[in-house]
């Protein structure tokens, strides 16, 4: 696809930016050798994840082995560093959403499908009457459901600190940056956008 027309584009940039940044990190807590583990892990899932039918109980067997042979304690930091990443990941994508409803909203764009607008808009092109809604509301049930899991609670520092990612993503979108400010993006060392550590 072309880049210029590739919408998630920055989706990808940012995902590829946060996992630079997180593997700067796992080096740094994990030791090099530890970084290797977890990244030849990660290697071997993408693999085992593309691979076709023929070539796919190669990979899940190299995969096996080298998840098998783990001790424990290492076995704990390939969880964290995978459940760090799928973090990272949904920020990023709740980012992501965000800067396609900005463009959608800069463009002047027809209300996207999903939407309440659409939704309502589809209503008023099939002339469905007042008194119809009115009665299929009467019968509708509206049931909320609440999947919240204990494990999902977070302390308000792991709060405060995905919300600052996704504001140094939103920044990032939004200024024409120095070589400076990339380069301190990329190491994990933003300067000069105002958050605690640019001081």
């Amino acid at each position: 696809m072309d880049t210029a027309t590739d919408k998630d584009l920055p989706l990808k940039e940012d995902t590829r930016l946060l996992g630079r940044i997180l593997g700067d990190v796992l080096r740094a807590q994990t030791g090099e050798q530890g970084f290797e583990c977890i990244e030849a892990i990660r290697q071997t899932a993408i693999a085992f994840r593309r691979a076709g039918a023929d070539h796919a109980p190669a990979v899940k067997r190299e995969l096996d082995t080298l998840l098998n042979e783990l001790p424990i304690a290492q076995a704990l930091d390939v969880v964290r560093a995978f459940s760090y990443f799928s973090h990272l990941v949904n920020i990023a994508e709740d980012v992501h959403q965000n800067r396609r409803r900005r463009a959608h909203a800069l463009a002047g764009s027809a209300p996207q499908i999903g939407s309440l607008l659409h939704a309502l808009e589809r209503v008023a092109q099939a002339r469905i009457s007042g008194d119809v809604l009115a009665r299929w509301f009467d019968d509708a049930l509206v049931s909320p459901v609440l999947t919240a899991h204990p494990t999902e609670v977070q302390r308000r520092s792991i709060l405060d600190s995905e919300r600052e990612i996704a504001r140094l993503l939103q920044w990032r979108d939004r200024v024409v940056l120095t070589p400076d400010e990339s380069e301190g993006l990329d190491t994990g060392r933003p300067r000069c956008c105002g958050c605690r550590s640019s001081k």
